[in-house]
This record gives C-alpha cells, structure tokens and sequence, in this order.
C-alpha cells in the first residue's frame, strides 16, 4: 500500500488552523506566536513531514506564467474570458499557458498537473461538467500555488470564486416569459454536476414558484449530449411531442435553444406566438438568427479581468509570505429581450434584468 505523504494540509486539520499558518510557523516568520510554532514543529516531528520538492521549486522562484484551464477555447463565453485574462496578465507582465478540458474530469486533471509540473505561478480554471472531486486542485494549495475558480466553482475548495449571478439570470428571464403570457416552461438543463447549472436550475423554479406555477419534471430535460445545437434540436422534438407541451422554452445556453427554434420551426409552430424561445450567455449569433433570440447577457470579457487581477494579487502576497483571504465575486447579467420572446413576435430593445 502507497504511504501517505504528510502534507501542510494535514498538520493544519490536526491543529486547526490554516496552510498559511503552518507554512509561515515552517518559515519562522515573527508573526506567528511561539505557541503556534511549537506545537507546529512538534506534530512535523511526529508525522515525519517533509517539504514536498515541487513546493519548493515553486517558492524559490517566479515564473512569470499562470496557467488557465477552461472547458472549451472555441466557445464565445470562453474565448471573451480568455481576451479578459490576456489584457489583464500582459499588462502585468505575465504570460499564460491556456489548456482545455473538453469538459472531461481525467483531462482536467492531467491538463492541471502539467501546469502545476510547469511550475506556473498560480492558476485559473473553470472546472468541467464532470468534476466532483478536487485533489488535483488541492496539490496547487498544498504547494503554495495561488489558485482562482471561475464561472464553474465548487465549494469544497476555501479559495477565491469569480463568478455571474446564474440564479438572478435564469430568475429573470423565466419571469419575463411568464410576464408575456407563458405559463408551461420548459428547461433544457446543463449537467447538475455543474454549479452554475444547479444555480440556473434553481432560479427557474424560484421564479415559476414565485408565480403560482407548477415545476413539471416532464418540462426539464437534461442536454446529456452537451450544450450544442444538435442537442437543442434533439431535446425540442422530444419535449414537443408531449401530451401537453410547452409553450415556452429556457435553455441553458444560446447553442440549445437556436437548435429549438431549428426544430419548432421544422414542426409547423411560431416562434414566439406558439411557442417562445429563451437562452442563456448571449452568443453573437444570439441577435442575427430568425427570429433573433432573447439571451441574458453573461459579462465574458469582465470576468476574465476580475479572475485575472484577482490571481496575480495573490501571487504577490504569496510571494511576500502574507495570508490570502478566499472571496467570492459576483458580477451581475442583463436580459436582452429579442423577437424569439417578445410579445406578437415584435421587436424591442435590448432590456436591462433585475440584477
């Protein structure tokens, strides 16, 4: 059986304080108490702790790197965050090494510890649709390696979260198709695995609750195949032939619900008199298709901006041996309400949300 390496992580749990605490009682800095030290020293002692020698590398020297890993680079939400981290890193001076996870977990954790390997000076990423556990995470904390989550978090890991408000948005663009007069809602659903899909799941049955309608399982599908146009398409023809179908549809993403007009409109019904259509993170091809979809606006470019600063803050506080503070920053939608949504299938200016 494979020993067990004794990490910082494990002397913190035993005493009850932090990495920071344990690595600078470690390092001898004068603002831990002699207390702390001691019993510090004491239990590395006794669990036989030895420093981990990739840690090490990684504190004796900065790279000038910071690694990003994102679930799909040809994705529009994806590559706006990406043009955010760029402007934001090469102001600064760094350079980044970008990797994709095609929203696989395995890749997400070879992909993480090649960066970690490449000794990165801290990392970015937006976990994929199948990541539940977070060892592969952990080791960058364990090694001293500043680390942000973004759009997709978790909360098993006490680090700094970037994200936008996915129940506030799916709130409100559930309560304007109920305000036009839908009253059967359906949702095409991201994997629950993932929090802004828990999230955006969530807001939609607030939001029918709120309103005295009822949350049909039939009416919430789950776009098992990914959030693409195919699936749209395929999730469309299936909810359709229902008994009693909706007369409007949610769908997580803008690829999925272009895919359900695709398909409505294959089966002889209107868009939106028959049956209304809505999205989610407002894709360019959002505003050009027929009729041009209602979406809520997800801030791409500010997200990336916001992880960004947010990391190489922490990178000079690591390197200047101060504690980091975990926060979590929300950044607010808009809804654009569009032809695919609007009243009598009129057109009508992109309108600001609730948040």
């Amino acid at each position: 059986m494979k020993a067990h390496h004794v990490t910082l992580k494990d002397i913190a749990r035993q005493l009850g304080v932090t990495v920071a605490t344990v690595s600078r009682a470690l390092k001898d800095y004068p603002d831990i108490s002699p207390a702390t030290k001691k019993a510090v020293l004491e239990l590395a002692t006794q669990l036989k702790y030895r420093p981990n020698p990739i840690a090490l590398s990684l504190r004796a020297s900065r790279s000038n790197v910071i690694g990003v890993v994102i679930p799909e680079i040809v994705h529009h939400f994806f590559s706006t965050v990406i043009s955010g981290i760029m402007d934001v890193a090469d102001q600064a001076g760094y350079s980044v090494m970008l990797c994709q996870t095609n929203e696989s977990y395995q890749r997400e954790v070879r992909e993480a510890g090649t960066l970690l390997n490449s000794r990165v000076d801290g990392l970015l990423i937006s976990l994929s649709n199948e990541t539940e556990q977070y060892d592969h995470l952990q080791e960058f904390l364990d090694h001293g390696v500043p680390l942000v989550l973004f759009d997709k978090v978790c909360n098993e890991l006490d680090v700094t979260k970037v994200i936008v408000d996915d129940y506030e948005g799916a709130f409100t663009i559930v309560e304007h198709l109920i305000m036009r007069g839908s009253d059967k809602i359906a949702l095409m659903r991201g994997p629950t695995a993932a929090s802004n899909s828990r999230l955006r799941l969530a807001g939609y049955a607030a939001a029918l609750k709120k309103h005295g309608l009822p949350v049909r399982e039939e009416y919430i599908l789950e776009c098992a195949g990914g959030v693409t146009y195919e699936t749209g398409m395929r999730l469309t023809r299936q909810i359709m032939q229902l008994p009693d179908p909706p007369n409007a549809i949610f769908t997580v993403a803008d690829p999925v619900a272009i895919g359900a007009i695709t398909v409505l409109k294959q089966m002889g019904f209107h868009v939106p008199a028959d049956v209304a259509v809505a999205g989610f993170s407002d894709w360019e091809m959002a505003s050009v298709v027929e009729p041009a979809l209602t979406s809520v606006y997800q801030p791409g470019f500010e997200m990336g901006q916001v992880s960004a600063m947010l990391l190489l803050e922490q990178i000079e506080m690591t390197q200047n041996g101060r504690e980091i503070v975990p926060v979590t920053k929300t950044l607010p939608t808009k809804l654009m309400v569009r032809q695919s949504s609007a009243r009598g299938g009129a057109a009508v200016p992109d309108m600001p949300g609730r948040v």
